[in-house]
Order: structure tokens, then sequence, then C-alpha cells
């Protein structure tokens, strides 16, 4: 049967993604003669208590050769997630969601539609567009500061920066995280120049607060970089010469938790007399909940003792981060660009809220990016849908399942169920014409918390087997070659979706490792492996003087077993992406009409400008 509807076509759906508060919303159904008469009308109903659904008739807008053809104009008033199906209205046969968007005719009950309604004043910052983030684990980047001293008893130095991160759990079953490489800030502003050649234009920074541990999301002082780091002047050092570099910093902002070896709390005593723990008048005790009811006697996130858990909503602890002076002020006005939310998904919305206020009073162009695993419009938490996207919090997140989509594929999953779920993000988000969340979504293929791509690409799965068999597991040879190949492939297309692509540090030389500690190696600075290297500064290259990668519409061209062909177009270029994961070559269709061959096991991208042959290509 011919299309009956495509929420990805315009001619469908209008405009695609989201829809700003206000605007008008035209869709449009294609209805084949042979089904007879029928009044289709579409069915819109807002999420919410006592919401109903909606009934707005279609008017029907004549015909051409064997198909009927409806619309229906509709104008939402309110922010919110709304969901929508067409009812035919004369025997029972609705029209619902299929794959990639379409439309499919069914009698029984099937998967609606789902209108993101944002506020209308939603803004992100424009210097991120075009943009490449990059992301470091502080400990395990560079040395700046060689051989240094370990003031602490309960840590060890790792001089050999080949060695393995410490994995073997400490009596309770948990790790120390006590091994320290010597990563530091004057060590990150050493490699400015290299980042600046790999077209980064922003460092997502793992935290950098005093803390006790190599992660450091155990916060000990929320003011005060972590002495093995450096100090605050370096950070504010590292900021400076990496705006000379045209690069931007943001951190990692963890506030859901703080350490119970802080400041704040205190359990350890390394802070003296005061603390929560230890002081029932302390200025901080409020921040947390103590009852015998829970472990240890007060909460803590998942559990870990070592972390308990803040209440977000307490108006000391909102004031400390998000007032004038704050946290956020402070690291804001010492030259970051912005923050990276810890566990956004576990902060109340209007907790984010105000620190977003906090981080737009020093300009619209600094960012707020949320931690969320899961489709961000759909999360639900605190007994509701979370309202984090549509305007009021966060610009937007960080992209999982862009992630999962893009590694499945190149692994070998079909790319019309890789495009699908693609679709379904891109749909969902403010979409690419608002130049609002969409294009502003960080868009990763490994982080610090999950396994390394490589490893993902060309090792064989963990299946919850423990870091006695990880470790020291390392692909090589033939495996290892075909890994790098897909991997390419893998940044070919996380660098032409809408979003900002972000590198793991390591992954542009191929590092390897399960799930953490694994994933968090020192960073090999002897390598002499550089063949990703110039594919991703290319990439980056093509993104920053491409106008159609910044806030180009996204159009399927094909989306079949292993071949994904697609275009980005903006209003004055187009580029056009094809990849091959088959082992076969391709004789592949252009949007123009011509043809180009792509090799098996490859990708090609063709840029022109609108009305003009391609005049670029990259492979």
């Amino acid at each position: 049967m011919d299309c009956l509807f495509n929420s990805c076509d315009t001619y469908y759906k209008r405009p695609f993604g989201a829809l700003p508060a206000g605007q008008t919303l035209h869709l449009a159904l294609t209805i084949p003669q042979e089904l007879g008469y029928v009044d289709p009308h579409l069915v819109l109903q807002k999420e919410g208590p006592g919401d109903v659904p909606v009934f707005y008739r279609m008017t029907f807008d004549g015909q051409t050769p064997g198909v009927n053809h409806f619309s229906v104009d509709v104008q939402v008033q309110d922010a919110g997630l709304y969901f929508y199906y067409f009812d035919l209205y004369t025997d029972f046969r609705r029209i619902y969601r299929g794959k990639m968007g379409q439309g499919v005719l069914s009698w029984q009950e099937g998967e609606r539609w789902q209108l993101t309604v944002c506020h209308p004043d939603f803004q992100t910052p424009g210097c991120v567009k075009g943009g490449v983030f990059y992301q470091i684990f502080p400990d395990r980047f560079c040395e700046g500061v060689e051989n240094k001293h370990i003031p602490f008893a309960d840590r060890f130095y790792q001089a050999d920066k080949h060695a393995e991160p410490a994995w073997e759990p400490n009596e309770t079953g948990g790790l120390l995280n006590n091994d320290y490489f010597g990563g530091d800030l004057k060590g990150i502003q050493l490699k400015l120049p290299y980042l600046h050649q790999l077209g980064v234009t922003y460092l997502y920074l793992n935290p950098i607060f005093e803390a006790h541990s190599n992660h450091r999301y155990n916060t000990a002082n929320y003011r005060n970089v972590d002495p093995l780091l450096g100090t605050n002047q370096d950070f504010e050092d590292l900021c400076r010469e990496a705006a000379r570099f045209g690069i931007r910093i943001i951190l990692d902002g963890v506030f859901s938790h703080t350490g119970s070896d802080s400041l704040y709390f205190n359990r350890e005593g390394r802070y003296g007399n005061g603390g929560a723990w230890r002081d029932e008048h302390s200025p901080y005790r409020s921040w947390y909940d103590f009852a015998p009811w829970y472990k240890g006697g007060y909460r803590s996130w998942w559990g870990f003792e070592t972390l308990p858990e803040v209440n977000e909503e307490d108006p000391s602890y909102v004031e400390f981060i998000t007032g004038k002076g704050g946290v956020i002020d402070t690291w804001l006005s010492r030259g970051a660009a912005g923050f990276r939310l810890d566990v956004a998904d576990e902060l109340p919305d209007t907790f984010i809220e105000k620190i977003r206020a906090a981080v737009k009073a020093h300009g619209e162009d600094k960012l707020l990016i949320g931690e969320v695993w899961e489709d961000a419009t759909t999360k639900y938490g605190y007994g509701q849908r979370r309202t984090y996207l549509l305007g009021r919090g966060l610009d937007s997140v960080m992209n999982y399942p862009f992630k999962n989509a893009v590694l499945d594929f190149v692994r070998g999953k079909p790319a019309e169920d890789a495009m699908d779920e693609i679709l379904s993000i891109c749909d969902h988000y403010p979409a690419p014409a608002l130049h609002t969340a969409l294009n502003c979504a960080m868009n990763f293929l490994s982080t610090h918390d999950t396994e390394r791509a490589m490893t993902v690409i060309a090792d064989e799965p963990a299946n919850g087997r423990g870091r006695a068999w990880q470790s020291g597991r390392s692909v090589t040879g033939e495996a290892y070659e075909e890994g790098l190949i897909l991997l390419k492939m893998a940044y070919a297309i996380i660098f032409t979706l809408p979003g900002v692509p972000c590198v793991y540090y390591g992954d542009e030389v191929g590092m390897q490792g399960y799930r953490d500690p694994f994933n968090r190696a020192f960073y090999p600075w002897d390598t002499t492996e550089h063949r990703l290297r110039p594919v991703l500064s290319n990439l980056a290259e093509l993104r920053k003087s491409c106008e159609a990668f910044r806030t180009g519409d996204l159009r399927i061209l094909r989306a079949e077993g292993g071949v994904l062909h697609y275009q980005r177009v903006g209003e004055l270029e187009t580029a056009e992406i094809i990849v091959n994961r088959t082992d076969h070559m391709l004789i592949e269709p252009l949007a123009n009409g011509k043809h180009t061959v792509i090799n098996p096991m490859g990708f090609t991208i063709l840029v022109d400008e609108i009305g003009h042959n391609p005049d670029h290509s990259y492979y």
C-alpha cells in the first residue's frame, strides 16, 4: 500500500520534530481510493490527569490518480507531551505509527505518534552547533606536572602509564578508586594544540572538584579544584588558553549527592569536627536525610554509604548551588562555559530550572547538558514525566539512543531498525528548524560509564562477566583491523547526524576497555595508531564548513539491510551520506539522479550547494 502518513516527511507533518507552543501544526494523509469512503479525524491527546482525546476532522483537499488527500491544521497552546493517531471513522480502521514514522493501517490498538510541544522561547547556544566535543577523564589524559607527590596514605601513584587501572575489589566487593595516574589541568593545557588539530571546540571534563577518589564523583569541596589536578588559578589559566584555540570548557556538575568524606558531611573526620554527620547544628545538616531505616542511618545514592544523597529542594542547598556567589556562579566566573549535570533524571525539574537560570545569567551562550540514558522527552521520574527538555531546564542531553543505534548498526543490526531509533529521537526532540535541543545533543560512541566503542565493535560482549574476565583483554590482528574500519564508519555517522559529536579521550587512537575501570586507562601518548585521527579531523572540518550539518534537516533516502543513505538539507548546502556496511561494492543512486560507487565496508559524504551538483567528496 502507498504511504498513508510519515511523521518524518514534511509533506505529511510540518514542522518536523517538536512544536513550539502556539505554532500551527500541519498534518496530511494520502488515502488510496481502494479503501473506499473515509472521513479521517486526527485524534490528539495531551498526557496528564483529566486530559481526554480531542478529535479534529480533516479537510478533503482533492485527488490525484488513485489517492484522496486530507489535511488538518492544529494550533497547540500548551507545552507538554502529546500523542496522536488517525481514525478513518468508517469501519473502525485507524492509522498508527510504524517503523521510521510510517503510518500503518490497523483495526487493532497500535503505537501512537508522539508530539513534543516546547515553550516558544526555547533557545540554545548557537556557538555549540557545528562544533565537536571531546570528553576527558582528568586523571587519565595527560600529566603536566610529572611524578607528583601523593599526600594521602590511602592513595597510590601509578608511574607506569601503560599499567591497567586497579580493579581488585575491597573487602565489601567494591572498588577503592584510589590509584592515580597523575593526569592534571596542566597536562590538558599542554595538549590544547593537539585537541585543536583534532577539530575540538568543547572540552567536557569529568569532575575536577576536590574529592577523595580518582573519579571525583564523591565531591568533597565544590569550590576548589582537586589539589592533585592543580589549583583554581590553573583552571582559569586553562580556560583562558583554551579560548585562544577556540575551545570552551564545560564541567561535570554532581549535585545529587556529595562524598561522605567531604567538608559538608565529614563522616571520615578529614575536615575537623564540623559537617552534617558530626554536628547536628551544622549549616549543612538540612541537606541530608538522617533516619534509622536508611542503611548507615542516612539516605545515600543507590545505597552507597560513601555517597550521601542531598535534598535538592532544601533552600540552603539550592542557594549554595544556584545563588549569587554559589557553585554555578563561581565556576562560570572562573571561565567555564557551562555544565553537564550528572544523573539529571534524578534531579527535580524545579532544581534544574534554577540551575539553568544561574547558567544563563552568565550569557545565553553558556551550555547546560544533562545525563539522560533514554529518550529525554519520555523519561519518567518523581512520579511524573520529566519536563527538562521543554525549554525551561536543559539545553539538551547526552544522546545514548544514538550511540546504541549506531554501534548496533555497524555490528550488524538492520539499517531500518537503527534508523527507526534515530528518527524517533529526531521526531521527539525540539527540532533542527528551531535550532534547539536536537542540534545541541551530545552524540558519542563511548563514555567513562560504558565500554569503549572499539571493544563493543571488535571484542566479545562481557555478558555480565566480572572484572577478572575483563582484565587484560584486547583484540589484535584481523579483529582489530576490521574493528578500526567499523569504528571509522560509526564516527562518520555520529559526525553527520543532527547533534554535536563527542569523542571520548583515546577513542581516536583505538583505545579499548570494558566498563569502569578498564575504560579509564591512561592515554597512550606513545601510540603508533594514527589512522583514525585524520578521519576525525576531516569530519570536524566538514562540520565546521558545511552549513547543513549545523541546522540542516535530516532526510532518509534509504535504510535497508547494511546500507544507510541520508541527507542533511540546509538553507544553502546539502550533504548526502552513504554508508555501506556490506561486503560487496554498492552502486547507489543519488538524490540528483546520478549514481556513485561505495566500496565494501566504506562510506562517502557528498556536499553541494543547493541547486548544484556535488562539488566535494569525503571518504
